[in-house]
């Protein structure tokens, strides 16, 4: 019915069109052609003035209505920090090109009402002009050369990728028709490596579980990341092209299938940090939810998100990720919440490459976490104790069990690293049986861990032992989860 009164509206206009013209042809032959021409131009010159008038304050009214709405103007500042650079190097050529846009179009409208056509008024014909000529070329050529250098300096400051030795996250995104499949690096901080040939069921990235860097690595529904860190994405395709794009964070880079790109940013204000400054715009203080005025205001709704900026499909738009800045802390805490992709998925199964020996599979992955650990125990002055939760000893005695080597030796790789660390392996006890008893065990287990750190060419001067027996319990329950708990070989970095 919709699309029948569409048809007849624009069957009726074309009528009226037609009518128009032929009481214009009959109005035109009573006065005569020439008056009735001439009366035409004049009136199609006002109307030119008019809607170029008109034109242009609607240019000007629409991007200050909109404003709030707009990235790079309003409350919608950038969230990264190489955003400003892009947005500066925005307002740049929108200066330069709205200079153009305005100049041409005021003498657009401005010349179609002057020289309409006069009989009393000749053509002047000049067929070249040398200073013509050069100011045309010459200035358009200085300030393309000025936005061309400066978006050059632009692109190399934002695409430059990090530096040897460089502190940074890496996350990757794969993106297929229509969802983005996220995956981190576990504790070691390295994400492993694919393979398309791998990909079915149970492994969707292609995730090759003989290199040992998958076996921490994880996958998310929503991308998490700290504020101030440097993050960098490696952006890949399954399928078709796709387009990774934060727009609060000035971040845009095509997804292709087999040439894996990246893209580097260091976001610089929390999730939090950005409804606050979108709560000072009176736009953002309206309902989120018209149906319910009374519920969360537009900036209490505000999430910054990943989407698709290439039409990849039918369902394009249905490939949005949530995107949460939080502080460092609280990115640690939900970091050790998430589970490996091997261990939830692979781990034991016809997939996996250590099956019969799942054991020393589950070993060699707690020594890839503990390094992680450890690298970020160095990096935070903070931090200085460390746990050695797979370090265990036989009962009731100073022996170690044959899975603690994992650990250690991990220990052992760090200490070499950093040969200016040293630290105080301490032992810990619960408070069953007699205090002095467990005093003397808990001496005797940290120096067996030394011991086992010397006999890797660990340089004794670099640790001491101590064993504290129960008198620094983690929880005084009295309960056996609490003495559990208790029962621990830890180690003190003394010096970084």
């Amino acid at each position: 019915m919709t699309t029948l009164l569409i048809l007849l509206c624009v069957v009726l206009v074309a009528i009226v069109a037609v009518q128009i013209g032929k009481v214009t042809e009959l109005a035109a032959s009573v006065r005569g052609e020439k008056e009735s021409e001439k009366e035409s131009n004049d009136w199609n010159g006002k109307f030119f003035l008019v809607f170029g008038a008109l034109f242009l304050a609607f240019v000007l009214i629409t991007p200050k209505y909109y404003m709030s709405q707009m990235l790079w103007y309003g409350p919608n500042k950038s969230a990264s920090a190489h955003g400003g650079t892009i947005d500066h190097l925005f307002n740049v050529t929108l200066v330069f090109t709205g200079i153009v846009f305005f100049l041409t179009h005021i003498a657009l409208f401005w010349f179609s009402y002057k020289y309409r056509a006069d009989e009393n008024r000749k053509a002047y014909f000049m067929p070249h002009d040398n200073r013509l000529e050069i100011i045309w070329t010459v200035i358009p050529a200085v300030v393309m050369t000025f936005l061309v250098v400066s978006g050059l300096d632009a692109w190399n400051t934002v695409m430059a990728d990090v530096a040897e030795n460089e502190d940074f996250m890496e996350i990757e995104a794969t993106g297929q028709q229509f969802a983005w499949s996220i995956r981190y690096p576990g504790a070691d901080n390295k994400i492993g490596t694919k393979n398309w040939k791998l990909i079915n069921g149970v492994n969707p990235l292609g995730q090759d579980w003989t290199d040992t860097k998958n076996l921490d690595d994880f996958q998310v529904d929503e991308i998490v990341l700290p504020v101030g860190k440097k993050i960098r994405v490696r952006i890949t395709s399954k399928d078709v092209l796709h387009n990774f794009y934060l727009p609060h964070f000035r971040v845009k880079m095509d997804a292709i299938p087999g040439l894996p790109t990246y893209f580097i940013f260091t976001p610089i204000m929390t999730t939090d940090q950005y409804r606050q400054q979108l709560k000072n715009s009176p736009d953002w203080n309206t309902p989120f939810d018209e149906a319910e005025p009374t519920g969360k205001k537009r900036w209490e709704a505000f999430e910054y998100e990943l989407a698709c900026a290439e039409l990849c499909g039918k369902g394009h738009y249905s490939m949005r990720k949530l995107v949460k800045i939080v502080t460092q802390e609280e990115y640690d805490a939900w970091a050790k919440t998430q589970k490996s992709w091997y261990n939830e998925n692979i781990k034991g199964k016809a997939e996996d490459p250590f099956k019969a020996t799942t054991g020393v599979a589950a070993d060699s992955l707690a020594a890839l976490q503990f390094s992680g650990i450890v690298e970020k125990a160095i990096a935070d002055p903070k931090s200085d104790i460390i746990q050695l939760d797979h370090v265990n000893f036989e009962t009731g005695s100073n022996k170690l069990v044959a899975s603690s080597k994992f650990q250690l030796d991990a220990l052992v790789a760090v200490l070499a690293k950093h040969p200016t660390m040293t630290i105080e392996v301490e032992g810990h006890t619960d408070n069953k049986g007699d205090a002095n008893a467990n005093l003397t065990l808990s001496q005797k287990r940290s120096d067996a861990v030394r011991n086992y750190l010397v006999s890797k060419k660990v340089a004794a001067s670099k640790m001491k032992s101590m064993g504290y027996g129960s008198a620094k319990p983690l929880d005084v329950a009295d309960t056996d989860e609490a003495r559990s708990k208790n029962r621990r070989t830890e180690f003190k970095i003394l010096t970084r």
